[in-house]
């Protein structure tokens, strides 16, 4: 019976292929399942042999220390040498974007509190 290893919900791609390439590597052998044409599915990997559960969860939990390590160290040099992207810097770099979208997030906030009160609540 196939067993969940890992759910890639909201993994960045670079981290999913990583992890296979570690499984692929190790010889362990698994499938994938996609979230779906519309996105509502498990995304996951899942071991073919139970057998291989304990050698992975190994594997995996070597491979979340090493990457914990290296994307903390990429992102103080980032910070470091001001190349980070903070929402500031966003705002700098595109001032009209964000004015457009700020827009649309007030007209479409004043539109939904405007219908409350015309058709939902009655004093």
């Amino acid at each position: 019976m196939s067993t969940l290893l890992f759910r890639l919900t909201n993994v960045p791609e670079d981290e999913a292929d990583e992890i296979r390439e570690l499984l692929r590597s190790n010889e362990i052998d698994y499938y994938e399942t996609s979230a779906g044409n519309w996105g509502i599915s498990m995304p996951a990997l899942w071991l073919i042999k139970d057998e291989d559960l304990f050698k992975a969860q190994q594997l995996l939990e070597e491979y979340q220390r090493q990457r914990l390590i290296t994307q903390r160290e990429k992102y103080l040099h980032l910070k470091k040498t001001g190349a980070n992207i903070s929402l500031i810097s966003s705002i700098k770099k595109r001032p009209l974007q964000f004015i457009v979208y700020l827009g649309a997030i007030l007209f479409i906030l004043y539109i939904s509190i405007k219908m409350v009160f015309e058709f939902g609540l009655r004093f």
